[in-house]
């Protein structure tokens, strides 16, 4: 429980609504007052006498808003004026944020979480969708931290990134000798989870075969490791997570109808970050804090910023965000984060990647010449992101090898190459 302190809140009148639309339950009290020693206070600047190192301290004053992160034993210090209410509210907000629990500022979001968090309580298999960044996996971990099982290990596992010909090995075990290479007996991933939970993202890309096994691990909670002639009981929540809808998968034949049954217990759904304006402050808040080094200033968004990322539809969802703060905080020009300093991108990308059938030998039109080769094509996009990195940065070209995530070298070397090819 979160305290705000008399002066506090009437300093901010609005903070408390916030708040509690945010999910964080609060009470104005006088500061004086003994609290919890678990509660974290809000408390005005002129009460830093009754302030712990892990409470905040708050003032509204014009001028260039600050934040003062807590270290040395002191608290943190937040100062802002009307222009920068909104986010700081955000910022505040994020700073009493429990760590686990994936940051929102819509009431909305804020009821989701309250459902998630009950149905963490029971040991029910969840399958949680969404499009691709929504943070499914950050809901995942908030499910296990908020359930029975969170003194034992969550383990993540992406099932579109293992390798087929080793996923049965991976998820179920394997006994030594079992096939080339086996020169030691492995647990597998449902045993490393064993006493807590097994996230199983992408489970829509399982081959059919496989699905089977996990539904015969699911319903028996026991596995049979590739090699082995007896099952092995296992203790484990399952939290499977897919960007598609697994729904349309099973009539298109491409899932098994009993798994999905199965996995369908208690379904959560992510909504698009374009349709939860006010978690974007929020997230944006969290991304900032994440990013900027705490001896480093921090550098508040403009109103105009927070105003170009509201009305942003980010088809990447959180994934898209976090590359744009990230950018605009390398890049920035002045000591706040500015609209011109959002590297947006317009183009039209599909949220959830359709599953289509590739030619033996592709012709792929780029700007509107036909590239047989994958090798040319792949050079030609290289091509193109790098010229595009150059124009953002004005040719800056340390600047342009940190956004394209290169070395300089690198960029030399491609520059060097893309005159040859000329």
């Amino acid at each position: 429980m979160t305290t705000i302190s008399t002066k506090a809140a009437q300093e901010a009148p609005a903070l408390a609504a916030w708040l509690a639309g945010a999910g964080i339950g609060c009470r104005v009290q006088d500061a004086a007052v003994a609290r919890d020693r678990a509660d974290i206070a809000v408390l005005h600047t002129s009460e830093q006498a009754w302030a712990t190192h892990r409470d905040i301290l708050i003032e509204l004053a014009d001028g260039v808003p600050v934040l003062d992160r807590a270290r040395g034993g002191m608290p943190a210090r937040v100062r802002f004026g009307f222009d920068d209410m909104a986010f700081g509210h955000a910022l505040i907000a994020e700073l009493l944020r429990p760590a686990l629990r994936p940051a929102c500022g819509e009431p909305d979001s804020a009821a989701f979480l309250t459902l998630a968090a009950r149905i963490a309580a029971s040991d029910a298999t969840v399958l949680v969708l969404g499009e691709t960044g929504t943070g499914k996996e950050g809901l995942s971990r908030y499910l296990h931290d908020r359930s029975a099982r969170r003194d034992g290990p969550f383990v993540a596992v992406n099932c579109a990134a293992l390798p087929e010909t080793m996923l049965e090995a991976m998820l179920f075990g394997h006994q030594k000798g079992s096939f080339t290479g086996a020169g030691a007996a492995g647990e597998g991933l449902f045993r490393a989870a064993e006493g807590g939970t097994l996230m199983l993202d992408e489970i829509a890309e399982l081959p059919l075969a496989l699905q089977a096994k996990l539904l015969r691990a699911i319903q028996e909670r026991e596995v049979l490791p590739v090699g082995g002639t007896r099952p092995i009981a296992i203790d484990v929540r399952i939290v499977a997570a897919a960007n598609r809808d697994l729904a349309t998968e099973v009539a298109a034949g491409r899932f098994r109808a009993d798994l999905y049954w199965r996995l369908n217990v208690m379904p959560l759904t992510l909504r698009p970050l374009g349709q939860r304006r006010l978690d974007i402050r929020a997230i944006a808040a969290a991304l900032m804090l994440r990013h900027v080094r705490t001896d480093d200033l921090f550098p508040w968004p403009t109103q105009a910023a927070l105003d170009r990322m509201m009305a942003h539809d980010w088809p990447g969802n959180v994934r898209e965000l976090e590359n744009v703060i990230q950018r605009a905080l390398l890049l920035r020009t002045g000591d706040r984060l500015d609209a011109g300093d959002l590297t947006l991108d317009t183009a039209v990308v599909p949220a959830i990647m359709p599953v289509a059938t590739v030619a033996a030998d592709p012709v792929v039109p780029i700007g509107g010449a036909a590239v047989t080769r994958l090798s040319d094509l792949t050079r030609t996009i290289r091509a193109q992101a790098i010229e595009e990195a150059l124009v953002q940065t004005g040719g800056h070209r340390l600047q342009t090898a940190r956004l394209l995530g290169i070395s300089e070298r690198t960029l030399r070397y491609r520059l060097a190459d893309m005159r040859n090819a000329a």
